[in-house]
């Protein structure tokens, strides 16, 4: 009997030995459970999937990478500029007080129009000047004539006529000038007459263009050196973009820029470039480009900051649509078809399981997260050069990127 208790003893402990065992193991298993998810939590989501039914309720629309003539383009910053034939400071070719100022700032004013008018004292001695000479040249024509026929019949001296001849030829010089001073002044030599002497003159414009600033006002004088007020032709307003060296060898004359005010990035404007500088600008390492602005050019003012993006010459590159491109943290991505499987979590299994279990019998298709590097854009097409390999044949998600990407950012906050 002692013998048969003690093999049930050794059983017992046996077992029990064993049981123990099997309960040390536990703990490490459920650490190396603990480790898996914590690593799976620290890898990024790159897959998702979808199923046909989301896909179609969303516009989900598959495509492959197309080869397209797209053209490369160049940014570059500037300024707007009037050339300084376009620009004009007037001044008053007489000294004078203003009487009246004919336009206000950002009136348009055309080649010749009256601007302002001047009165001074002098201007009247001016005409009275002219009139007098006008009638002495009329006695000195006659005394000029009357000395010739004595000279002619021998009645007269030789000194006589010479005199006669060189004061006829003085007052002609003088009516000459005060002529083109009167014409200079604005007041036609043809119609001074002493009831219809003027007192006043006018300022026209010496081109056609916007009035930019008026520096004078009523009742100041003004002289020879004193503007009394700026034009500017903005119709001729051009850029001068600054390329950096390295860019300056696929600068060509006639090519296409569009650009962009900085204090108005909405609007967009073209220009063609004229003409390209042979010389750096100050210690920048950068040469100026030179284009006019063509169609439309409200809202433009010299001086404004710029930036502009020059059209290159046309290349075939692969490019995908626009909207097939999604940008998070600073970099770019397409979404991929794929036969990768989205690693599961048993926390989303069971928040998921009633879903799922509703979309058991939906296929699901599979897609992938690859980042690319964008190029140039041109008619709703970016050229792009995956960071990692993509299949000529690959299916991509052209249409419905952003949805797609937001499944895939839910799917990662359930993982967590």
């Amino acid at each position: 009997m002692q013998i048969k208790y003690k093999i049930i003893s050794l059983i017992i402990i046996s077992i029990f030995a064993i049981s123990c065992g099997g309960k040390k193991e536990e703990p490490q298993g459920e650490i190396k459970t603990e480790q898996t998810e914590e690593n799976h939590e620290e890898a990024p989501q790159t897959i998702t999937e979808l199923t046909e039914e989301q896909m179609k309720s969303v516009g989900v629309t598959l495509g492959t990478i197309e080869m397209k003539e797209l053209t490369s383009t160049i940014k570059a910053n500037g300024l707007l500029r009037v050339p300084n034939n376009k620009k004009a400071t007037v001044t008053s070719l007489y000294g004078g007080v203003i009487q009246t100022i004919k336009v206000q700032i950002g009136d348009f004013v055309r080649k010749g129009q009256v601007l302002a008018t001047i009165s001074n004292p002098e201007y009247i001695r001016l005409q009275e000047q002219y009139l007098t000479v006008n009638s002495r040249i009329s006695f000195a024509e006659q005394e000029f004539k009357r000395q010739k026929e004595l000279f002619d019949n021998d009645a007269g001296a030789k000194k006589n006529l010479q005199s006669a001849d060189a004061e006829l030829k003085s007052l002609r010089t003088q009516r000459a000038s005060l002529q083109r001073q009167l014409q200079l002044m604005g007041i036609s030599p043809g119609k001074v007459s002493n009831g219809n002497l003027r007192s006043g003159l006018v300022i026209t414009s010496p081109i056609s263009g916007t009035i930019s600033n008026i520096n004078a006002q009523i009742g100041s004088y003004v002289d020879v050196s004193s503007p009394v007020l700026d034009i500017i032709d903005n119709n001729s307003i051009h850029l001068d973009l600054q390329v950096f060296e390295k860019d300056l060898p696929k600068m060509k004359i006639g090519q296409l820029v569009h650009f962009k005010l900085t204090n108005n990035p909405e609007t967009e404007y073209d220009a063609k470039i004229y003409s390209i500088g042979s010389s750096f600008e100050n210690e920048s390492k950068t040469i100026s480009v030179h284009a006019n602005v063509t169609g439309n050019r409200i809202g433009l003012i010299d001086g404004m900051n710029i930036t502009g993006i020059v059209s290159l010459d046309k290349s075939t590159t692969p490019a995908i649509p626009d909207e097939a491109i999604v940008e998070a943290d600073g970099k770019y991505y397409v979404f991929v078809k794929t036969n990768k499987k989205a690693e599961e979590h048993k926390e989303e299994k069971s928040e998921n399981h009633g879903k799922e279990e509703a979309e058991k019998h939906s296929k699901t298709i599979n897609f992938e997260k690859v980042e690319i590097v964008k190029g140039s854009s041109d008619m709703g097409y970016t050229a792009i050069t995956p960071v990692s390999e993509i299949g000529p044949d690959a299916k991509i998600v052209v249409k419905g990127a952003f949805f797609v990407n937001a499944k895939l950012s839910n799917s990662g906050d359930h993982g967590h």
